[in-house]
């Protein structure tokens, strides 16, 4: 070992010993429940920060690549641009970060779900460089679900700093996401609503408290770096009046199906490029080509596309043609309506061309996006087709942003609040309900899941907010195995049975070959008229009373699938068998019935 590298090897064994110390005092004097408190402010403050860094490199990349944009015209930079973000963030991702940092929202789900929410230190950075790239270059996608990543990562990696049990884990993860959310949109109540209602928390006080914290200090965060101005600009132009009820009704069913169109196409594009395109550059060939030719037509899909959403808002839709080939014909009303529909169709697939073609964004925006668009669209074919009624198609813009939001993301409150915070449109609170709790319900009568857990929800690897899913899902099966069970062999008789019977405390005795394979089970119920029968003793073999079990279970199971298991055989105990086929152990339901009481104080404590 060299001079420099035992100076080293000192400096960090004094690290660690005075970083122990640390941890010591504070379990000595600080209890658990302030101890969360004060790391949700420390988790909002750096949630927040990380919130303004990858607002502003979005901005600043996009500022310096949209100089030469011309509006009045058609642009060829639009077919570039997003095809070399796509390529430098595919680039970056797999060979500098060398990890899937894609579906952020996914990912932090299944880190809760399958990983005891410990997420890599990498991914407090990693999402937000890649995010910046794809979107600053004009990649059809958001930042919010990158900055959900990055927020989680922040509370994981804190978390895991102090030594803290998966159950604060946990939190500190839902503070993170709540305060990237609440930091990149300047709406506190959303961000603690996104955890509650999307990673699924449980609302208990241990939870609350901490999200809210987190949500407030990111949200005052971003208030300091970017000053008091909404995220988007609103004017309400039409007060509410109860005779506009029928068509708030018909916006939240529109909005549910949107949702839904939204959302499978999403699922068959990524089922498109997971499966047929199973080479990277075959998937940055196809995805590059359809975003290029996609965003060249229909600049709008350009970037997060908040241009639009606040061109709309304010009541100018004759501005979202701008820099495309169509725009002399800005002036024609209906040509915008079918221009605009057509983005409603098409957003999707310039959305899952960016992820699949290997850029890094999020579906938060694009849902807002084509929300909005979806209200403007559907008052102004009111108003045209059906009669002059007067709709306010800005009213209607802001109400499809919360309606297909709450949709795609089974989450009508946090898209409610989301809306309403972001616009200071609460003046429209009652429509904002109707349209987000219809929507809501129309999906789910079609989609049971939403679009971020559909994914794990497919593979039994969802958390759910039922707690007895979300406690089997904590549950690992290597806990519940016991291996005190004696093991008998098909050649040995009975008297060999009765002598291992004496020196077991189970009932329970697997029959395995010389590879130690499982090959039957012997019940002492089974034998017990021929146990106590010496002249049988010689003439019998286990090979001759032994018999199947009615499953086996294997080391790969989840919990779930266990307790399935045992409701469809009624077994009480059953065998369980590795990858290969070895004997491991038996499961027993009232070891998993001590053991889920266990992780369920654990989980539930106050």
């Amino acid at each position: 070992m060299t001079r420099q590298e035992t100076i080293s090897s000192r400096n960090s064994e004094r690290f660690r010993q005075w970083w122990m110390s640390i941890l010591i005092w504070r379990e000595r004097h600080i209890k658990e429940r302030t101890f969360v408190i004060l790391l949700s402010l420390a988790v909002g403050v750096f949630a927040g920060l990380a919130a303004m860094v990858l607002k502003w490199l979005i901005h600043t990349i996009a500022s310096l690549l949209s100089t030469n944009i011309n509006v009045s015209e058609g642009n060829y930079l639009y077919i570039i641009l997003p095809v070399i973000g796509i390529l430098l963030a595919c680039w970056y991702v797999r060979y500098v970060v060398r990890d899937n940092i894609s579906h952020g929202v996914t990912r932090v789900l299944y880190s809760i779900s399958q990983n005891k929410s410990r997420l890599k230190p990498h991914n407090i950075y990693t999402s937000i460089v890649a995010s910046s790239i794809t979107i600053g270059f004009g990649g059809s996608v958001g930042a919010e679900g990158p900055i959900v990543y990055t927020g989680a990562a922040i509370g994981s990696n804190i978390g895991q700093a102090f030594r803290l049990t998966p159950r604060v884990l946990m939190i500190l993860v839902g503070c993170g996401a709540a305060a990237g959310i609440a930091g990149i949109f300047k709406a506190p109540i959303a961000g603690m609503l996104f955890t509650l209602e999307v990673l699924m928390l449980d609302l208990t006080t241990v939870t609350v408290m901490p999200l809210l914290i987190s949500s407030i200090t990111a949200a005052s965060v971003a208030y300091v770096f970017t000053g008091y101005d909404l995220e988007f600009f609103f004017v309400q132009s039409e007060p509410f009046t109860m005779g506009r009820v029928p068509f708030f009704i018909a916006l939240g069913i529109f909005c549910g199906l949107v949702s839904l169109y939204f959302t499978r196409v999403m699922n068959m594009m990524e089922r498109l490029f997971n499966k047929r395109l199973n080479v990277q550059w075959k998937k940055t060939l196809v995805g590059g080509s359809i975003l290029a030719a996609l965003v060249f037509l229909f600049p709008p899909l350009y970037g997060e596309g908040y241009g639009a959403i606040n061109s709309l808002l304010n009541g100018d839709p004759s501005s979202i043609v701008d820099g495309s080939i169509f725009y002399p014909d800005r002036g024609s009303v209906w040509f915008i309506t079918v221009y605009i529909g057509l983005i409603i169709l098409l957003k999707g697939f310039a959305t899952s061309a960016t992820n699949g073609g290997g850029g890094v964004g999020g579906t938060f925006a694009p849902s807002l996006y084509v929300g909005c668009m979806t209200g403007f669209f559907f008052a102004f074919l009111m108003n045209n087709l059906v009669g002059d009624l007067g709709l306010s198609v800005k009213n209607f813009a802001l109400m499809g942003m919360a309606g297909v939001m709450s949709g795609v993301m089974h989450a009508p409150l946090m898209g409610i609040f989301l809306t309403a915070e972001m616009t200071g449109g609460y003046e429209l609170f009652l429509p904002l309900l109707i349209v987000s709790t219809l929507s809501y319900g129309t999906i789910k009568l079609f989609e049971p899941y939403s679009i971020y857990t559909m994914r794990l929800a497919r593979d039994g690897k969802l958390l759910t907010h039922h707690k007895d899913k979300a406690v089997l899902t904590l549950m690992k099966m290597s806990s519940v195995i016991e291996t005190d069970f004696l093991s008998v062999r098909p050649e040995m008789n009975l008297k060999q049975m009765v002598d291992t019977i004496s020196q077991s405390k189970r009932n329970l005795f697997p029959v395995l070959d010389p590879e130690n394979h499982l090959i039957g089970i012997v019940s002492l119920d089974d034998i017990r008229n021929i146990m106590f029968r010496p002249d049988l003793y010689k003439r019998m073999h286990v090979s001759r009373f032994m018999a199947m079990p009615p499953a086996k279970l294997s080391t790969t199971d989840t919990m779930e699938a266990v307790m399935k298991t045992f409701d469809d055989t009624g077994a009480w105990n059953l065998p369980v068998v590795d990858e290969n086929g070895h004997y491991a152990g038996f499961v027993s339901k009232s070891k998993i019935f001590n053991s889920y009481r266990r992780v369920l104080r654990h989980y539930s404590e106050d």
